[in-house]
């Protein structure tokens, strides 16, 4: 599909995750301190069993961005991201959208249609990346309820809207 920001690619090398690559991911997600950080555990099971689903994106051998995402099994033409993680060095250069469009390219995601991913309603960056995304492949971007509010047992975790991307 070339998606991918050339700008990007003179210093960033993108690749499948690893199990080794569990760590560090979880102190990235940890440093970002937008996103919920799951157990370290999730993060080493993500990068082992969903490598062809999970993008990394480094700089000069140190993580600066990631992507956990899967496919359902459910809906073999949809790839589900969990989390966009860019470290704070790299913001603001278009790597939350370079690792969404790497992921689109894998061969794990050649009969993906549709990209879907929860965004809670304050978090104004994700809903404005995702939009972006659909924007670039000129398709749509359709917004729902996904978990409303009352299912989380934490009092203060807000509801979570599906973005769905797509068709493309």
């Amino acid at each position: 599909m070339g998606y991918a920001d050339p700008k990007l690619r003179y210093s960033l090398r993108f690749r499948k995750s690893e199990d080794k690559d569990g760590a560090e991911v979880w102190n990235l997600i940890k440093r970002a301190g937008v996103l919920d950080l799951n157990s370290s555990y999730s993060y080493l099971m993500l990068c082992k069993f969903f490598s062809e689903t999970c993008v990394i994106a480094e700089e000069n051998d140190r993580i600066v961005g990631f992507v956990s995402a899967f496919i359902p099994p459910e809906s073999q033409d949809t790839v589900f991201v969990w989390q966009v993680a860019v470290d704070a060095s790299q913001r603001g250069k278009g790597l939350g959208k370079t690792l969404l469009k790497e992921l689109l390219n894998r061969n794990a995601c050649d009969d993906v249609r549709f990209l879907e991913a929860t965004v809670s309603p304050s978090n104004v960056p994700s809903q404005s990346l995702f939009k972006s995304v659909a924007k670039d492949l000129d398709t749509q971007c359709q917004v729902f309820e996904c978990f409303p509010e009352n299912l989380f047992p934490d009092e203060q975790h807000e509801s979570e809207w599906t973005y769905r991307i797509g068709p493309f």
